[in-house]
């Protein structure tokens, strides 16, 4: 009799005990209409190949990358409202506006628009923009888009014109001219695959997305941090040694489509986290500095997710095509799988 009350009052009390509800997924709710898609494509930065690389070696990737159809395309470039706070709060945040941004005024002096004028006609022009737009209109735009701070859109409208039309006017001078084309030729994934592909695909622009406002969080920690990642950094990484052959031995495009396959291998994403990151959380010492450089890194990669989100917020069930460093991925793919109506498409198949 006394067991049977004893579990008569385990019962009981286990019955008073809160409920734990299960974590909220906002992917999980239900969404009307057509699902976002998007597709998070992991790159080198290109400009580390050095004098080997040719633009020709992108051709097998972007043949994919069309094939995915994107509606937007975003980059890991700073917006020109992310610059002119940069330049304004310049004390905050000492060589980051130098380290990221451009010069504005050649194109504030051909233009007459500083950038916040200069966002604003990118604005109030792609809202009005004709079916059928002049070679005029795209000068201008491209003027305009220099003028914002943002060069990878303005090399979208120089691609998009007949080549006998590539020339001076509508706002362009010959020093935007030869800004836009130095751009043409640089071994930079935001000019050479996403500018490339999105004039390929008839779209206007593209979508700056980094965002280095988290530099505020480490700029007053000085040598002693810097000495402190330099120690990490040092240290044997298998996955930096593997990435330093694999990436010198891109002699074709196959070859190139094949490097970039394997920059989008979940395995390699995570040994670049690992060997990354995940060294950084295990320094020991206070300040714990490797930790400041992982929170530096969370609060720059969510305040980038954001920018894509925005990017694509007023355009339910489009396709989009986000363009990042590989380190980047693990971290967008959690970020964005948690967003209502948005289902991840596997990289690798669309790389195929």
């Amino acid at each position: 009799m006394n067991i049977a009350r004893h579990l008569f009052a385990l019962c009981l009390a286990a019955a008073s005990l809160p409920v734990v509800a299960a974590p909220f997924d906002p992917g999980a709710m239900q969404v009307a209409g057509p699902r976002t898609q998007m597709l998070v494509l992991g790159t080198p930065h290109l400009g580390e190949f050095g004098e080997s690389f040719r633009p020709e070696l992108l051709g097998p990737l972007l043949d994919r990358l069309a094939a995915f159809r994107p509606d937007v395309i975003t980059i890991e470039g700073l917006s020109g409202p992310d610059c002119e706070m940069l330049i304004r709060y310049k004390p905050l945040y000492p060589g980051v506006a130098d380290d990221f941004c451009w010069d504005p005024a050649p194109a504030r002096d051909a233009t007459g628009l500083d950038m916040p004028a200069a966002e604003a006609a990118v604005d109030a022009a792609l809202k009005s923009w004709p079916a059928q737009p002049t070679a005029g209109d795209r000068r201008h735009l491209a003027a305009l888009f220099l003028a914002s701070g943002d060069r990878a859109s303005a090399l979208v409208q120089w691609l998009r014109l007949p080549e006998a039309e590539q020339h001076a006017g509508d706002g362009l001078d010959a020093a935007l001219v030869a800004v836009i084309e130095k751009q043409r030729v640089r071994a930079n994934e935001n000019y050479q695959v996403a500018a490339v592909l999105a004039a390929r695909l008839g779209l206007e622009r593209v979508y700056p997305t980094d965002d280095h406002s988290s530099d505020r969080t480490v700029a007053a920690l000085g040598k002693p941090y810097e000495d402190a990642l330099r120690k990490l950094w040092s240290a044997p990484n298998p996955f930096l040694k593997d990435y330093l052959a694999k990436k010198g031995a891109v002699k074709t495009p196959d070859q190139m489509l094949a490097f970039y396959r394997y920059m989008n291998d979940p395995k390699t994403n995570k040994g670049a986290v690992t060997g990354d990151m995940g060294g950084a959380l295990k320094e020991a010492t206070p300040p714990y500095y490797g930790r400041q450089y992982v929170g530096w890194w969370d609060v720059r990669n969510l305040r980038m997710i954001a920018n894509i989100r925005s990017a694509f917020a007023d355009r339910p069930g489009a396709r989009v095509l986000s363009i990042v460093g590989a380190t980047h991925k693990l971290y967008f793919d959690a970020y964005l799988r948690h967003m209502a109506g948005v289902d991840l498409v596997d990289t690798r198949k669309a790389l195929r």
